[in-house]
């Protein structure tokens, strides 16, 4: 069963939350400041993290960019939208706030561990006439190969993995990091707009859509 950490100085709501994750099956493991967090993660690999903000020494808005490959979901009393737009755009995978109904934060810890499962034997990724191969890095519309750059490839890739949401600029540069460290914000825009552009020419509409102030998506 997947493990799950929980990063908050309250006990008893660290408790709350530990017992009704173990009554699901999870294995939960439990750290009260973000500085005894990171030296729990040297030595456990967790699918999922539930991190509060307002954590003593090591701030919780701190701990988040140091947490690579593991979806966070933030649990805050902050309420406030510029918080949840900030960290969301920062890297969390969600975000519920203080107080929260315990069956809501379990189906959200149900949600982000179901999206990020892996499907080992799944090669081929399609989204309407588009087919990418993960074998051979080639891509196809409605049959017909299309040259692509190796960044506009890691940028489809993605986009595909999370067909009809939105994936903020900063997690695209984060994502495809390993595969073309030197894109930046500036080049980005440049990669993006000749993906749409070879797309178009293919097959004669827009796949991807801008959302102003956030990134980009599928639609």
């Amino acid at each position: 069963m997947a493990g799950i950490l929980i990063v908050d100085d309250d006990a008893s709501i660290n408790d709350m939350i530990s017992e009704a994750l173990a009554d699901e099956g999870y294995t939960v493991h439990k750290a009260y400041s973000g500085t005894e967090a990171l030296m729990l993660l040297e030595q456990i690999s967790p699918d999922l993290i539930l991190l509060d903000l307002m954590l003593p020494g090591l701030a919780g808005e701190e701990l988040l960019p140091r947490l690579k490959d593991i979806p966070v979901i933030v649990v805050s009393a902050k309420a406030d939208i510029n918080d949840k737009v900030g960290l969301l755009l920062g890297g969390a995978a969600d975000y519920i706030t203080k107080p929260f109904n315990i069956q809501e934060l379990l189906a959200r810890v149900s949600v982000q561990l179901r999206k990020n499962t892996p499907a080992p034997d799944k090669k081929l990724l399609s989204y309407q006439e588009i087919t990418l191969s993960l074998d051979t890095h080639t891509v196809s519309v409605s049959g017909h190969e299309i040259r692509l750059t190796r960044t506009e490839f890691a940028i489809l890739k993605l986009l595909m993995m999370n067909p009809g949401q939105v994936v903020a600029k900063l997690t695209i540069l984060d994502k495809i990091s390993m595969d073309t460290p030197d894109c930046t914000e500036d080049s980005l825009k440049i990669h993006i707009h000749n993906l749409r552009k070879k797309l178009k020419a293919a097959a004669g509409k827009e796949y991807i859509s801008a959302v102003w102030g956030i990134g980009f998506m599928l639609s």
